[in-house]
């Protein structure tokens, strides 16, 4: 290694996603990512790095009513994090990289309203896959994927769900970039590579490129 490039890398250790990274590689947030940039119609991006927050509460408890996103649906906080109801009583809440601190005191702070109910919360960054699927031609491609109904009126923006994508248990969170179409597909670590590659080759004859990751990346 290069004296330039030992400069460059972080002195502790690397964090990496499951999906191997297209050169240039660079490091943000501590994360080995992909600099590749692209301005293709249909784009496919790592996102693993995001941090990723599970919480389990009652359906009809106090921290459900505060939290107020039910069960299909997704939602941004003024803080910028997707809360995602990915399950009956559950939740998945996604950040900008390196936010598992500040996501995590937002749920102290919602679970000690609630002090009477059980109430858990898991990091999920490093053990899962997330990548994000951006284009007008998403729905195509995802539609020869899973079974789900993917217009307009049945999964809008802000719908969520959990399906079989390219048979691996997935889920889905429709999450449009200015207006144009985005899905958010997040999956265990260890079947990462394997739908971000099922991915791609659905995605070859309309021209699907890879993007890297940038932050905030939500």
């Amino acid at each position: 290694m290069s004296e330039p490039e030992a400069r460059s890398r972080p002195a502790g250790p690397l964090a990496r996603s499951p999906i191997r990274p297209l050169e240039p590689l660079t490091v943000l947030d501590g994360w080995e990512v992909s600099g590749r940039r692209v301005t293709a119609a249909l784009t496919l991006t790592d996102c693993t790095p995001l941090t990723k927050i599970q919480l389990k509460a009652p359906v009809a408890g106090q921290v459900a009513d505060d939290i107020g996103v039910p069960f299909g649906r997704a939602r941004r906080t003024g803080a910028g994090v997707l809360v995602v109801g990915s399950g009956p009583g559950e939740w998945l809440l996604i950040g900008p990289p390196g936010e598992a601190a500040g996501v995590a005191a937002v749920l102290a702070d919602l679970t000690a309203r609630a002090s009477d109910e059980y109430v858990s919360s898991t990091d999920l960054t490093h053990g899962r896959a997330l990548v994000r699927l951006t284009g007008a031609d998403a729905p195509d491609l995802l539609s020869g994927l899973c079974g789900i109904d993917l217009s307009e009126l049945s999964t809008p923006d802000g719908a969520a769900f959990r399906s079989s994508v390219a048979a691996v248990a997935t889920d889905v969170i429709r999450d449009d970039v200015a207006g144009v179409r985005s899905y958010l597909l997040h999956c265990e670590r260890s079947s990462g590579q394997y739908l971000f590659d099922a991915l791609l080759s659905a995605g070859r004859d309309l021209r699907i490129e890879i993007d890297g990751f940038t932050t905030p990346g939500i």
